[in-house]
Parts: structure tokens; sequence; C-alpha cells
């Protein structure tokens, strides 16, 4: 297997330090976002996001997760059963700017269904994207507005996000079989 480093954890903390200026860019300031994470890595790049946005701007956003596993609509193509994970919106979403994050966007399948789940919580004033890694292949039209990186990739390449919090190190490969 032929494996190739597209990002240090310097260039992880850079990325999201980028995303987290421009979310402050579009939304004129961070009052009023919610930061929902699709678990596993999402939820822990939302945590880091929320944490610089802190540094930045002063404000404590609410953070959690949106686990949208059992709004897939592939959920009965799929041989093993579903791991489900934790679904944590700590506080009303009506009227709130909802920022979901999320490591690698490949499909978009994912993002709809984490959208579907949100949309059952309430009635956000909008919803952003943003992901640590773009790495193309959309069968819907959903489209980041915030992008650490762009990674055009072949469909025998998988991206991989590793992070200290799961793996003990911060990087992006890419691997090729």
């Amino acid at each position: 297997m032929n494996t190739k480093n597209i990002m240090d954890a310097k260039g992880i903390e850079r990325a999201l330090t980028r995303i987290a200026h421009e979310i402050i860019e579009k939304n004129k300031g961070a009052e009023g976002m919610v930061i929902l994470g699709i678990p596993t890595r999402g939820a822990y790049i939302a945590k880091r996001l929320k944490d610089i946005l802190k540094s930045i701007e002063g404000v404590d956003l609410p953070v959690g997760a949106v686990d949208a596993t059992l709004y897939r609509d592939d959920i009965g193509m799929k041989q093993e059963q579903p791991i489900l994970k934790e679904t944590d919106i700590p506080v009303s979403i009506d009227n709130r700017k909802i920022i979901i994050v999320d490591d690698v966007l490949f499909t978009g399948r994912t993002i709809r269904a984490a959208m579907n789940v949100i949309m059952d919580f309430g009635r956000p004033s909008s919803i952003q994207l943003a992901v640590l890694i773009d790495r193309g292949h959309k069968e819907l039209p959903i489209r980041p507005d915030y992008i650490g990186k762009n990674v055009p990739t072949s469909m025998q390449e998988e991206v991989r996000v590793h992070l200290q919090e799961i793996d003990g190190i911060d990087e992006v490969v890419v691997e090729a079989e």
C-alpha cells in the first residue's frame, strides 16, 4: 500500500485557524452559533474549532455532535450493522447559525443525513459546513463553506485523518492500493 502524507500537525492547526477566521469574517463575529461535529473525528475537530474561535472572539460557543448514521440513505445496503454514536445538541438550535464540522467530505451523503438530523431538532437560521479535507467525488449538490484543503483523489484512494485524541498523532494521509 502506498501512503502519502499530505498534512502534518502544523498544517492541520493552520487550516483550522484559517477556517475559524473565515467563519468569523462570513458571519461578522461568532455570536449565535452552534458547532456540531460529525463523529468521530469531526466531533474532535469541532471542539478544536470552538477553542480557536474562543481565543479569537472571546465567545464560548456551544459545541456538540450529530450522528447521522440512521439517516443515511445507504443504511440497508451495507452488510454490517451500523455503529451508532452519540448525538449531543447542547442548546436549542432554533434561529441559530449551525456550523457542521467533518473531517473528510466525499460524496456528500453524510452531510445530507446530518442536515436531516438537525432539522428534526429545530429550525436553524442557517447551516454552514466546515471540512478539513474536500476530496471530491460528490454525488449530491453539497458544497462546503469552509475547506482546510482540497485534495483531488481517485476512487481507489482513501483519505485518512489521524487526530491526537484518537490516534496519538495529527496528520492527514492518502492511501492508495
